[in-house]
């Protein structure tokens, strides 16, 4: 008989010993830890049972002890109950080494909060059951609800309860406030934002291994910085015979796989007992009622005796590498971290670029291999370090950013599991007390502008952050690493588009966590933001096709960032309410919405200044000083609005802290959009710049024409010519879908020209190719010019000679940059025409080039 079929014999009963277990279980990052070693959750689900004569919701004591015995010997470490267990199944889990999931029974069926005195009932009885069984070394956590029925939700509304949950939870704290806390929710209500909870816990139910995966990996965004467990996965064996057994296995190595804490089996038994009457049509237990182990069930519990981490996985060797410039006030933490990694194949590379504070000594102290680049640069760097790797993964790590152990077990699994070239991970503040010492060092941790992801799909990024990437060697080797005029930052941005533009994709792994220590003063996350505005500025010049004319980088995907989002959207509920899966659903800001968040609003704030200054010589000017209070209105309700959304200050429940940390994280708001905007200024990348196109020619509409005895498809011309506008210097842009136009040529940010092309058919393979071209201008760029050609004007004629020439010549400048911007683009239109034309009229032949950028640097 297969071993796992017969439990192991265990000494003792009801009088044996209590098991020494180990510390009270904690939170850290997206695991949970007994003592420093992690806690995975082996779970099984036990109960409800009809109660005994004496009111007891368990079976006798000696079916008991059976079951915990054979669950012990099967692989399980958590037991997970739906009411509060009494004392002696406490001490009898404790025994076996098993920790037990208390779940706090109470009316969630009915519409709980339309009778205060029940809800007050509710709190009481919480809290009288979590007083029985606080301290209990077997206590894992308590769940203060479970599976609250959509209808009742929506009846009384999401805030309401998730106010109510919020009670829960700080009564249960109350009572026993070393515990960790939980609500176990479910597909139909995803959308409950409840950040407060220890850890995220879902039942979940999908037949689909496919859409199990997918699914999983969206409660992974959704718990966050939370461990993620799934409290209830498993198979109706009535319905699927055995085989139900085989699916629900694959489903606990994929939960494992994707980075949950943990997982909770349903059901040990098929006993079950619920509102008043015992289940029988469903048999999801792993033994029968007379607790007979099932077919089939073998392979449930080996899933689970050997998780999270499969022992047939070949472990890929993994080079990582740390590149660091006088990091000595963190490098230590780093390296300490990469020593207690938990990895059987890896190595560490330490790059020092040119530290003088010792760092590389730090380095070489450790044992780690240290090489020295003299200064060159953060993309020198990293690919000095590339070019000493030995590893198939190369994995990238920043000074200040510390792994957690098995950091390099999810990577490999990852890059194992999909085909993605590139492969990142989240990155979060160092939590405890210790690691924030002070107010503005807490608030900085939740900062925008920290490095953070952007994600297409659940599972796909569009860009991840630099202090936690990875890469497929031969992918990163294929673009020739990273490009060395990066030398602060924007490494990592560049070599993901250089990768997708070869034809790679970017994955990400929610439990590949490192730790990374943000900036710990206001001089410090300056002196960030301002480099990162530089960083922007470099690649706008080199990728001006990703960037909007205003010179903001237009990403596809979600980006993900503490406080990025203002409002909660709208929850999509199905047609009365009755769609299966309900989620939140944010629409888009309006432009104008999204104005006072741009740092080119300061511009604007000071243009208003300026004008207000000026009407202490020309009155109507006055006209710009309420003007003025909008714009300073909008920045400061802009930046309070997403300071409230800040971690730091929602999370914190004493109101006197919570409004210290609102007014830093304020002053920090108003701070990133200034800083990003002096370090753009300083590389140029402005509203009045200008694109590399040389030339001027009249802008006005045109029309061209050219034969040709060579036939080519519509896309293959249109492609030739983007190219050539390309070559030229010009940020060509497509029509999409429903635009009349086909190519935008943009000959700076205030104007530019579009095209239009047909194609006459002439039989033979002769065409005649038709090209009209118009002339286009920013209409924020026209509105300034007139407003400010209308003001001097006013001011000439009231005498008021000095403000009419300071409006005069902003007039003057924005005209000619109008003009010039759409004439540049026009003649470089007019050069690709001429080439062209030349270019048959030699015979020459016209290939269809493709606009996808080399993968070259």
């Amino acid at each position: 008989m297969n071993e796992i079929n017969t439990p192991t014999a265990l000494h003792g009963g009801a009088g044996r010993p209590l098991a020494a277990l180990a510390p009270r279980p904690r939170v850290a990052g997206k695991l949970l830890y007994a003592g420093d070693r992690p806690l995975w959750i082996r779970g099984v689900t036990y109960g409800p049972f009809r109660p005994r004569e004496d009111g007891t919701e368990y079976p006798a004591p000696h079916v008991v002890d059976a079951d915990l015995d054979r669950m012990a010997a099967y692989g399980f470490n958590v037991v997970r109950t739906y009411t509060v267990p009494p004392l002696w199944l406490l001490d009898a889990a404790q025994q076996r080494g098993l920790r037990v999931l208390i779940g706090l029974p109470w009316e969630q069926h009915i519409a709980f909060l339309d009778d205060p005195g029940r809800a007050r009932d509710i709190i009481t009885a919480a809290r009288a059951g979590v007083r029985r069984c606080a301290g209990h070394p077997a206590v894992l956590c308590y769940a203060a609800g479970n599976e609250i029925p959509a209808s009742i939700v929506r009846w009384h509304g999401a805030p309401a309860i998730q106010r109510f949950i919020g009670r829960l939870y700080d009564a249960v704290k109350a009572e026993d406030p070393a515990s960790l806390v939980t609500y176990v929710n479910y597909p139909t209500t995803e959308y409950l934002d409840l950040p407060f909870l220890d850890l995220a816990c879902f039942n979940v139910y999908l037949e689909s291994q496919t859409r199990f995966e997918a699914y999983v990996a969206r409660l992974q965004h959704i718990a966050g910085d939370r461990p993620l467990v799934l409290a209830e996965l498993g198979c109706d064996t009535g319905t699927h015979g055995p085989g139900g057994y085989t699916m629900t296995a694959e489903q606990v190595r994929a939960a494992f796989a994707a980075g949950c804490a943990g997982v909770c089996v349903f059901a040990w038994t098929d006993e079950w007992h619920r509102g008043g009457y015992d289940i029988e049509e469903w048999t999801f237990g792993l033994t029968d009622r007379d607790r007979a182990p099932k077919p089939g069930m073998t392979a449930v519990c080996r899933a689970v005796a050997t998780a999270p981490f499969p022992s047939d996985v070949r472990w890929p060797r993994i080079s990582v590498i740390v590149c660091s410039r006088n990091g000595v006030r963190t490098i230590r933490e780093c390296l300490k971290g990469i020593q207690r990694l938990d990895y059987p194949d890896y190595e560490a590379i330490v790059v020092d670029d040119g530290s003088i504070d010792g760092t590389g000594a730090i380095a070489r102290s450790y044992g780690f291999k240290t090489i020295n680049t003299g200064g060159a640069g953060l993309s020198a760097a990293r690919n000095a370090g590339l070019a000493e790797a030995t590893g198939d993964i190369v994995a990238y790590l920043d000074d200040d950013a510390s792994p957690e152990p098995h950091w390099l077990r999810y990577l490999a699994l990852a890059f194992a599991r999909t085909p993605h070239a590139v492969m990142g991970g989240p990155n979060r503040p160092p939590a405890g007390p210790d690691q924030t010492p002070d107010r503005i060092a807490e608030c900085l941790a939740h900062a925008p502008g920290t490095p953070t992801h952007v994600m297409l799909t659940d599972d796909e990024a569009e860009h991840v952050p630099g202090c936690n990437m990875a890469f497929r060697r031969t992918a990163l080797e294929a673009i020739r690493g990273f490009d060395p005029q990066f030398r602060v930052a924007g490494d990592d941005v560049d070599v993901g588009w250089r990768i997708q533009g070869a034809g790679g994709t970017i994955g990400f792994c929610p439990t590949a966590l490192v730790w990374h220590r943000r900036r710990n003063t206001l001089a410090a996350y300056w002196k960030q933001q301002v480099g990162y505005g530089r960083s922007e500025a470099l690649l706008e010049q080199k990728w001006p096709e990703k960037y909007n004319s205003a010179g903001h980088l237009t990403w596809r995907g979600r980006v993900y960032e503490a406080g990025a989002a203002l409002h909660r959207g709208r929850i999509y509920h199905g047609t009365w309410g009755l769609a299966p899966y309900q989620s939140v659903y944010a629409a888009p800001f309006h432009p104008l919405w999204s104005l006072p968040s741009i740092p080119e609003w300061y511009l604007v704030v000071a243009a208003l200044a300026g004008l207000a200054l000026l009407s202490a010589w020309w009155p109507p000017l006055r006209a710009a000083i309420p003007l003025l209070g909008l714009s300073v209105g909008a920045l400061v309700y802009h930046a309070a609005m997403g300071a409230g959304r800040s971690p730091a200050c929602r999370q914190m429940r004493d109101p006197v802290e919570r409004a210290r940390r609102y007014a830093v994280m304020l002053m920090i708001h108003l701070l990133h959009p200034a800083a990003r905007l002096y370090g753009r200024l300083q590389n140029g990348l402005t509203p009045w710049r200008a694109h590399k196109v040389a030339g001027f020619s009249a802008p006005w509409p045109r029309r061209s024409a050219i034969w040709s005895e060579t036939w080519q498809s519509t896309v293959a011309w249109l492609e030739t010519i983007e190219h050539d506008l390309r070559a030229e210097g010009a940020v060509v842009f497509r029509g999409g879908d429903f635009d009349d136009w086909d190519l935008e040529v943009r000959g700076g940010a205030l104007g530019g020209m579009r095209l239009r092309m047909a194609i006459e058919e002439h039989g033979g393979g002769r065409q005649r190719v038709l090209l009209r071209s118009w002339p286009r201008f920013s209409a924020w760029g026209l509105l300034a010019f007139a407003v400010s050609a209308t003001l001097a004007m006013g001011a000439w004629g009231d005498t008021a000679w000095g403000p009419g020439l300071a409006l005069g010549a902003v007039a003057a400048a924005l005209g000619v940059r109008i003009a010039r911007d759409m004439s540049a683009a026009t003649a470089a239109f007019l050069r690709v025409v001429t080439h062209l034309r030349g270019a048959i009229v030699l015979g020459m032949e016209l290939l269809p080039w493709r606009s996808v950028r080399t993968a070259e640097w």
